[in-house]
């Protein structure tokens, strides 16, 4: 698999079969996204993962809520929830709804409780970041999601980063102790893609390259 079909063949997957991923797959996954660039080679990922009863504890304190939070998520976020869209951004969100019902059908209705559920993943990464780095190390820990989704496509696995999995940044804190000194960035959900489930058929659309990208010559 090239670089390139992995990147055309990922896509966030949000209904995943009942089996545990190896933690032998999960280290080989982690240690080809080590390679990942960082601002002057700083590596500022920290990475838990929750599994089994601590996930689990994890997915009942995010459908609880716990307290409204920015953009009216859960208990709230580690990290600013950005105060507005852009109009560009915006226009883009729109077009999910078509493409989930061109794509998903009758499946569109699982979007909201798979949402509120984790997806029902196995397994979910948490990417964690010391508060002492600035704003910088977020490309870092976003180039290294990246890596970590390229490399679980490789191995048959699917992933989605979330907002939803990172609402209830105490719970997870407790459940995985997590240092106070930490961000909790970003979560990604992982796991074995459920075939028959017609949500997983959702492909949003992207802009023609030819609109985003300016040459200065």
């Amino acid at each position: 698999m090239t670089v390139t079909e992995a990147l055309n063949k990922r896509s966030s997957i949000r209904a995943y079969l009942p089996k545990p991923v190896p933690k032998e797959i999960l280290m080989e996954i982690f240690e080809a996204a080590q390679r990942t660039p960082s601002w002057a080679n700083t590596q500022p990922w920290e990475v838990f993962v929750a599994a089994g009863a601590a996930l689990g504890r994890i997915k009942d304190a995010a459908a609880s809520g716990g307290g409204p939070g920015p953009g009216g998520y859960g208990g709230g976020t580690d990290l600013p929830m950005p105060a507005q869209w852009s109009e560009d951004a915006k226009r883009r969100t729109a077009t999910i709804g078509a493409s989930m019902q061109r794509d998903c059908g009758d499946a569109m209705g699982q979007f909201g409780p798979l949402n509120a559920g984790m997806y029902n993943a196995p397994a979910v990464i948490y990417l964690c970041v010391d508060k002492a780095h600035g704003q910088w190390s977020l490309y870092d820990i976003g180039a290294y999601s990246q890596s970590v989704m390229l490399a679980a496509v490789e191995r048959g696995l699917g992933t989605i980063p979330a907002i939803m999995l990172v609402t209830r940044p105490d719970v997870i804190r407790k459940e995985l102790n997590i240092p106070d000194n930490l961000n909790i960035a970003l979560g990604i959900a992982i796991g074995y893609p459920d075939p028959d489930n017609k949500i997983n058929n959702l492909h949003t659309e992207r802009d023609d390259v030819t609109t985003a990208v300016r040459f200065g010559e």
